[in-house]
C-alpha cells in the first residue's frame, strides 16, 4: 500500500541540509531544496509546505527569502511557510511572521517539533482550501446570491425558495432580526420574471400612521399642510416589478384594509385624490412576529394575514445552524480583508471554536460585525482571540449555542476550569524557566509558535502570579 508523505519545499538553504532533514524527518516527509530566486507553478503545485531558511537573510526588502517569502504571500491560497532561523535573530522572526510565514522554528530545529508544525501547517492549508473551495463552488456552497449556507436547514430553504420565486406569488419570509431576510427578498426577486422591474424596500417599524400611509400610497398636491407637489408612494414606484415590505407585523392595523384592497384589486388612490391607480405589484413582506398568532389575538387581520402568507420561508438563527459560522466568518473576513485594506487571510482554530460555542442573538447581523471589527483590530495575517470583543475572550462567560443543554454560567464549568489550569500551567512554566520560550515550550512538550499563541490567547503578561491549585502534569497541555 502506498503511504502518503508530506512534500516539504526548502528554500534557501544548501542541499545538504536538505537531505539531513529528509532522513531526520524519516517516513512520511519528503524534502526538497529550491532556490528562492524564482517560483514556479511546478513548485507550488508540488508543495505542501514551504521552509524558508532566514539565518543569513538581511532586513530589507532586497533580502532574496523575503522577497520569497512576499510574492509567494500574493499567491491565492498559496502552501504555507514556515520560517528556520536563528533563535537570537528575533528581529527576523517576527519581520517573517508579518510578512505572511505561519510559524517559526530556531536552527537547529528540534527534530519532533519540525514534525508537529508542518503537520500543523499542512493540516491548516487543507482546512483553508476546502473553505475556499466551498465559497468558489455555488452548488456545493449553497450561495443564494448573497445567502450563504451549506447546513440541511439552510439548503432546503434555497431549494424552495428556487422553486417559489418564477411563481408570482406572495411570499412571507419570517425569521429573527439579523437572519438576512431582505436578502432572501432580494434572491427572490432576481430569480423571478420580474427582475428587469425595480425591487422597492419600505419598513413598516415604528413610524406613525399617517408617514406609512403616506410612504406607501403617495399624495396629490394640497393633501396636507405641506404638500406642495403630488408625490409617488412606494406601491407605485413597485409597479411591475416587487415590494418588499419588511416588519409588516408593525403595519398599523388601520392601514391593512388598504393594503388588502392593493393584492386584491390590484389598485389604489392617493391621499387627497379619488382617482383609480392600477397597479401590478408581488409582495414579499418579512416579519419577525407571530403573525398567526397577532391574527389570533386581534392586532392584526386575519384575511391579509393570508394573502401574506400564500408561501412562508422560515430564516433559520444562527444557533440552530453553527455549521455555517465558519463559511459567513471567512466570508467576511475576506470582503473587510478587502475593504479595509488588511493582510490578515485565516481565522485561528481558538476563534472558529469561539465563535461555534456563541449563541448569536443578533445572528448573522451580529457575526458580520464582530467580524468587521476584528479585522480592523488584526495586525497580522491570521484572526486571533485577542481581537474579538470582551465576552469573546478566555474567561468571560458566553452564551453558549445550545441554550437547552449549556451550563449554568454562574459557578465554574468545565471549559472555564479548563481554561484556568491551562493558563496556571503556561504561567507557572515560562517562571520556572524565568520566561525563556524556547525551554519553557520544551518543557510543556509544544512548539514555540503554538506557545506563542497560548500566551496571547490566555492574556498572560510577566507581572502575573499563579493561582494556587494541584500541581498539573506537563504533557496535558497540548
Amino acid at each position: 500500500m502506498e503511504h502518503f508523505s508530506l512534500q516539504v519545499s526548502l528554500i534557501g538553504s544548501e542541499s545538504g541540509l536538505g537531505a539531513a532533514l529528509g532522513r531526520a524527518l524519516g517516513e512520511g516527509f519528503a524534502v526538497r531544496s529550491e532556490s528562492p530566486s524564482e517560483i514556479r507553478k511546478e513548485i507550488i503545485s508540488r508543495t505542501d509546505v514551504f521552509l524558508l531558511d532566514l539565518r543569513e537573510a538581511r532586513l530589507d526588502s532586497s533580502d532574496p527569502g523575503f522577497q520569497f517569502l512576499n510574492s509567494v504571500s500574493r499567491i491565492p491560497m498559496h502552501p504555507p511557510v514556515i520560517v528556520l532561523c536563528d533563535e537570537e535573530r528575533r528581529e527576523v522572526m517576527l519581520r517573517a511572521i508579518e510578512c505572511g510565514a505561519i510559524d517559526n522554528i530556531s536552527h537547529p530545529p528540534n527534530v519532533p517539533e519540525l514534525r508537529l508544525l508542518l503537520n500543523r501547517a499542512h493540516r491548516f492549508y487543507q482546512a483553508e482550501r476546502e473553505i475556499r473551495e466551498l465559497r468558489t463552488d455555488q452548488d456545493r456552497v449553497g450561495r443564494l446570491y448573497n445567502l450563504l449556507g451549506t447546513s440541511p436547514a439552510m439548503q432546503e430553504l434555497f431549494d424552495l425558495a428556487k422553486r417559489i420565486a418564477p411563481a408570482d406569488v406572495n411570499v412571507l419570509i419570517s425569521g429573527e432580526t439579523g437572519t438576512g431576510k431582505e436578502l432572501m427578498a432580494r434572491a427572490i426577486h432576481h430569480m423571478s420574471s420580474r427582475s428587469r422591474g425595480s425591487l422597492v424596500a419600505f419598513s413598516c417599524a415604528n413610524l406613525p400612521d399617517t408617514l406609512v400611509e403616506d410612504e406607501l400610497f403617495g399624495h396629490e398636491k394640497g393633501a396636507f399642510t405641506g404638500a406642495f407637489c403630488s408625490r409617488q408612494g412606494r406601491i407605485e414606484c413597485a409597479n411591475n416589478g416587487s415590494l418588499f415590505l419588511d416588519e409588516v407585523g408593525d403595519l398599523p392595523i388601520a392601514l391593512q384594509p388598504k393594503l388588502l384592497r392593493v393584492l386584491q384589486e390590484r389598485s389604489f388612490e392617493r391621499l387627497g385624490s379619488n382617482r383609480n391607480i392600477e397597479v401590478d405589484v408581488r409582495l414579499i413582506s418579512a416579519t419577525n412576529h407571530d403573525l398567526g398568532e397577532l391574527a389570533k389575538q386581534g392586532k392584526f387581520r386575519e384575511d391579509l394575514y393570508y394573502r401574506l402568507n400564500v408561501v412562508e420561508l422560515r430564516l433559520p438563527p444562527l444557533r440552530e445552524r453553527p455549521e455555517d459560522i465558519p463559511l459567513l466568518a471567512q466570508h467576511f473576513l475576506v470582503k473587510y480583508g478587502q475593504l479595509f485594506q488588511k493582510h490578515v487571510k485565516h481565522l485561528s482554530e481558538p476563534v472558529l471554536a469561539t465563535l461555534q460555542q456563541y449563541s448569536w442573538p443578533g445572528n448573522v447581523r451580529e457575526l458580520e460585525n464582530v467580524i468587521q471589527r476584528a479585522v480592523v483590530l488584526s495586525e497580522g495575517h491570521t484572526l486571533e482571540l485577542g481581537t474579538l470583543p470582551p465576552a469573546f475572550r478566555p474567561g468571560t462567560s458566553v452564551p453558549v449555542a445550545n441554550i437547552a443543554d449549556a451550563p449554568v454560567m454562574t459557578g465554574s464549568t468545565y471549559e472555564h476550569e479548563l481554561r484556568r489550569f491551562k493558563r496556571n500551567l503556561v504561567l507557572r512554566t515560562l517562571r520556572q524557566y524565568n520566561w525563556k520560550k524556547a525551554e519553557s515550550a520544551r518543557a510543556l512538550g509544544v512548539a514555540r509558535g503554538y506557545l506563542h499563541r497560548l500566551i496571547n490567547q490566555l492574556d498572560i503578561r510577566e507581572s502575573e502570579t499563579v493561582t494556587p491549585e494541584q500541581p498539573p502534569v506537563l504533557n496535558e497541555v497540548a
